[in-house]
């Protein structure tokens, strides 16, 4: 398999679950800035999005988006407990916290990187993302991960996108719960290894 990421973006989250489920894969770097590889090929013609996270499987089929990449991922190494079995409501509370991530975290926080939205819409973004991750915040409480004791794919997407709120001006450190679920993650092994394949975290 292939994973093209680009580093720290929400390619992080598939990046840490393959790294999680011990499973065989490359990791091709995806400039989100000039669409290119590093060799110089246009990232256009591997994806026509033009977006990271993108999942090449050895059959050839891509699959793009990361909630899918990352159940697909824990599929194909059921051993790991990376998701809840299919058909199982674990496995849809999994995919209620992918949703949630992605829909009311991942696409406010992204309004905050684009230069071109104008500082007091973005004041409302940074105003509309803390109240969401207080909200999580709550939902950790008494808890290691999002769904208890162990590690999910949610945990994942989690600790990519509340990495961002350094970079945005969001300030989370009051959120005790939050705080300690991100050094927790910080912590885990195939995290690290992660974060420092993608130049994130120095040896």
């Amino acid at each position: 398999m292939k994973l093209y990421y680009s580093p720290g973006a929400c390619s992080l989250s598939p990046h840490i679950v393959l790294r999680e489920s011990g499973l065989a894969f490359d990791a091709v770097r995806a400039s989100t800035k000039t669409h290119q590889l590093d060799d110089g090929t246009d990232y256009y013609t591997i994806n026509s999005k033009g977006q990271v996270p993108l999942l090449e499987l050895d059959s050839g089929e891509r699959l793009s988006e990361g909630p899918a990449i990352v159940q697909y991922i824990a599929d194909q190494a059921p051993d790991k407990k990376l998701a809840p079995a299919n058909g199982t409501m674990g496995r849809y509370r999994v995919q209620e916290w992918l949703n949630f991530i992605t829909s009311e975290l991942h696409k406010t926080m992204g309004n905050l990187f684009n230069p071109a939205t104008p500082e007091d819409a973005k004041q409302m973004f940074r105003d509309r993302t803390l109240a969401k991750l207080k909200w999580v915040d709550d939902r950790l409480a008494g808890k290691n991960y999002l769904m208890g004791d162990a590690f999910t794919i949610a945990d994942a997407y989690l600790f990519t996108v509340t990495n961002w709120t350094q970079y945005i001006g969001v300030d989370i450190s009051g959120l005790k719960n939050l705080s300690a679920f991100q050094a927790r993650m910080a912590a885990r092994p195939a995290v690290q290894e992660a974060l420092r394949a993608e130049g994130l975290l120095k040896s």
